[in-house]
């Protein structure tokens, strides 16, 4: 091969391997658990300027792109006339981060919304999210957001918080911070609240619940807001669950007249 790859080793020392570099692994994962608590911490700055978007039904405000919900994060996208591409496509990399996005059910359900925003008509937004198949609530910036908010030039997430119908601004993050935006967790872990579940280092009185009982399926929030408790154990008790079905499976198993 013209690569000059790593080693060939037998299973055994593979193994010793993985475990090294799963520590390392491991390590990375709780530090950056400890960066989401100081980020949690971080003081919040007012947002005192009212801003207007034009959205798919008009106009409207900053605060109505909460969507009722406490937490909002706005991603400035580059569509719009000057962008290459323009107007078939979005800046590549804004469309391979908009391909990235997951269900947005599941930030709604941990009280966050996510919005992108661009200087294209809602017209071609509308088209381009038809073509792409993109989910995400796309609005138009129509004065200084993107100014105001380090996003003129360059793209960028801004988080901000509502209280009431003040709004404030908890974090920024941009360039090769962006890469890795996405997922459920990657983008709560940016929130002031983070994933508001109860083994996270967050400040007192902040709203948290048990891990995985609030996880559902995308299309079932609606109708069952707290997950099956059958699938609770399975996940928060693999081996006893399994045990428990066994032992289930074999008294009906002993019931059934045919056996």
């Amino acid at each position: 091969m013209a690569m000059k790859i790593p080693p060939i080793v037998s299973q055994l020392e593979w193994d010793a391997a993985r475990q090294r570099l799963l520590a390392k692994e491991k390590a990375f994962t709780h530090s950056r658990d400890v960066l989401a608590a100081e980020r949690r911490r971080m003081p919040w700055t007012a947002v005192e300027k009212r801003y207007e978007f034009d959205g798919p039904a008009g106009k409207v405000g900053l605060l109505d792109l909460f969507d009722g919900r406490r937490q909002l994060i706005v991603y400035r996208a580059f569509f719009e006339p000057g962008v290459f591409g323009w107007p078939e496509h979005a800046c590549r990399g804004c469309s391979l981060g908009a391909d990235q996005v997951s269900h947005l059910s599941h930030l709604n359900a941990r009280d966050t919304t996510l919005a992108w925003a661009s200087r294209a008509p809602q017209p071609d937004i509308a088209r381009l999210k038809a073509r792409m198949d993109w989910k995400m609530p796309w609005y138009t910036i129509i004065d200084s957001f993107d100014v105001d908010f380090g996003v003129d030039q360059w793209h960028g997430h801004n988080v901000f918080f509502r209280d009431g119908d003040k709004i404030f601004r908890t974090y920024f993050i941009n360039s090769r911070g962006d890469e890795a935006m996405g997922t459920v967790w990657s983008y709560l872990d940016i929130t002031p609240l983070g994933r508001q579940e109860t083994w996270e280092d967050s400040p007192e009185g902040y709203p948290q619940t048990p891990p995985y009982k609030w996880w559902n399926w995308h299309d079932n929030y609606a109708a069952e807001p707290a997950p099956n408790p059958q699938w609770i154990d399975i996940i928060t008790d693999p081996e006893g669950a399994a045990a428990r079905r066994r032992a289930e499976e074999e008294r009906a198993g002993k019931a059934c007249p045919c056996s």
